[in-house]
């Protein structure tokens, strides 16, 4: 059994899809999954890249996915990377594959600055106890805020008033 990590490339964007539905499935919401080819080609790999993308393959079958994109923190000075999915095939569990993904995302993180977060639900106790298992803390003082659809149109609509 082998396990390679990668890159992912444009023709990746396909099984990029099929993962991030299986993993919106998974976090029971297979609705909220809208992204499309063009916007994971435009977003990942057009002319100004806002994410990157780890394919897992095993036995050159694809078995999981991470992407991420950087962040800064102004109060450290310093960047890191935030982890937006990571999704393992329930076929290819219990491999050690997202083990292997974390410790390239930790390498990709220290290469870039010095912190390397993501968000996890809080029913996804499976998920919480891996990555305590990795050595990750959770943030409980901090809560995630979030406009969007009509809320986010109707405040920029705000800025032409000004």
């Amino acid at each position: 059994m082998s396990l390679l990590i990668r890159e992912a490339i444009p023709d990746d964007v396909p099984e990029m899809l099929a993962f991030i539905r299986e993993l919106a499935a998974y976090e029971r919401q297979p609705d909220a999954a809208i992204a499309t080819a063009a916007d994971l080609l435009r977003d990942g790999f057009g002319p100004r890249p806002v994410f990157q993308c780890l394919i897992a393959e095993w036995d050159g079958q694809p078995a999981a996915m991470a992407l991420y994109f950087p962040f800064y923190s102004t109060w450290r000075g310093n960047a890191g990377i935030h982890l937006e999915d990571l999704f393992v095939r329930p076929i290819f569990r219990r491999k050690g594959i997202a083990k292997a993904l974390f410790a390239r995302l930790a390498s990709i993180a220290l290469e870039r600055g010095d912190r390397f977060q993501w968000h996890v639900l809080d029913w996804n106790q499976p998920a919480i106890d891996f990555y305590e298992k990795m050595g990750a803390h959770m943030l409980n003082e901090w809560r995630i805020m979030r406009i969007d659809g009509e809320a986010l149109h109707a405040l920029a609509a705000q800025s032409a008033l000004q």
